[in-house]
């Protein structure tokens, strides 16, 4: 109830300008960091004391969560540098290029988001909600529309929803993770990442080898698991991939592990085999975990662009999809994907790839993209 009515208001006041709040924190941030000073999550907080938008201890919890981690922002900043180059450039040259805002000019903001793989859908529901708003509050300044535009991305996101970007962990151990998606994604570096993340975090992870076709697969996933300090199964090249998974979930009871991370075969040429397999997959899961999986996560390398939105739209026919891992964002200049696939799939995007570190992989955040990626602007 809290959650809900904290992303009611922040709509509102978003069209208040609070979003220029986060951008000025976030450059805040930036200027502490270059004095080699730290901001605390007070500082923060009090920045926030003078936008009353409602008076409750659990919402204002929330914002602290949201604001603390300032340092983050650097690796979304750095990770979306190519789209910001090339989305941002064009968006300012279009600012310099008008004086007034025009239905050529509308046009032109069109062909520009449509070029940055934000989606054509998503970019008509965005023209549409644009034009009324400069409608029905008179907007004249092309200038002051940058940051409307930047506010209606933000809110076609969240779209009135609560966005769940948290990992949904099981309240009795193990916690079951299952990672789908294509070859040449990046699922066994994902698996990598989170497992070194989950350890650093305490948790006691295992990785369980279920691509048992892809050549090489296994023994990849075994030597990620000992950079990780994480347990493993795996069987041989060619083996039932439930069996594998059957017998990992088995040693992960007895082992009392917290997370099993669970990598699969990305045969998405043949639909009705890799269905019957991941349904099969999942029965083998539910058997020993009963509420298993607790997450099913599609890797999609954000490279690859509206392709990458095919994936979404057929593995979401496959199995039940309950967020999205988007990789090697920092490899793209068209990083309106995110934007594209929430719309397109519905499906909340919860990890994004800005780098080859492990600390590169960060739950996505829509504030700190939307910053990452219109900084220049701001």
């Amino acid at each position: 109830m809290i959650i809900h009515l904290f992303f009611d208001i922040l709509i509102v006041v978003i069209r208040m300008g609070l979003f220029n709040k986060i951008k000025n924190l976030f450059k805040k941030g930036e200027k502490i960091e270059e004095e080699q000073s730290e901001l605390s999550v007070e500082d923060i907080v009090e920045e926030f004391d003078d936008v009353d938008y409602v008076d409750d201890s659990d919402v204002h919890e929330d914002v602290q969560s949201d604001t603390k981690s300032l340092k983050d922002v650097k690796i979304y900043e750095k990770g979306l540098s190519k789209s910001r180059q090339n989305f941002v450039s064009k968006l300012i040259n279009l600012t310099n290029k008008y004086n007034k805002i025009t239905e050529d000019y509308f046009d032109e903001l069109e062909e520009i988001l449509i070029m940055a793989d934000i989606g054509v859908n998503t970019v008509m529901d965005f023209m549409d909600r644009l034009r009324k708003r400069v409608r029905n509050e008179k907007i004249e300044d092309v200038d002051y529309l940058k940051e409307v535009i930047v506010d209606e991305l933000f809110i076609i996101y969240v779209n009135d929803e609560v966005i769940v970007n948290k990992i949904n962990f099981s309240e009795k151990k193990p916690t079951v993770i299952l990672f789908v998606g294509v070859n040449g994604v990046g699922k066994t570096t994902t698996i990598a990442k989170l497992g070194s993340k989950f350890h650093d975090e305490g948790k006691k992870v295992m990785m369980v080898a279920g691509d048992t076709f892809r050549a090489g697969a296994t023994k990849q996933l075994e030597e990620w698991a000992m950079k990780t300090e994480s347990l493993f199964v795996g069987k041989e090249e060619g083996a039932d991939p439930s069996s594998v998974i059957y017998d990992g979930l088995e040693k992960a009871l007895e082992e009392e592990v917290d997370v099993v991370l669970i990598d699969t075969a990305g045969r998405l040429q043949n639909k009705v085999n890799l269905m019957k397999e991941l349904e099969k997959i999942n029965k083998v899961i539910g058997k020993i975990i009963p509420d298993g999986p607790h997450e099913t996560l599609l890797v999609i390398d954000a490279t690859t662009g509206q392709n990458g939105i095919s994936q979404a739209k057929a593995f979401k026919e496959i199995t039940d999809i309950t967020g999205i891992v988007l990789t090697k964002l920092d490899g793209t200049a068209k990083g309106g994907i995110v934007l594209a696939i929430k719309e397109s799939v519905g499906i909340p995007v919860k990890f994004i790839g800005l780098g080859e570190r492990k600390e590169d992989l960060q739950v996505f955040d829509i504030e700190k993209y939307i910053y990452g990626l219109f900084k220049d602007m701001m």
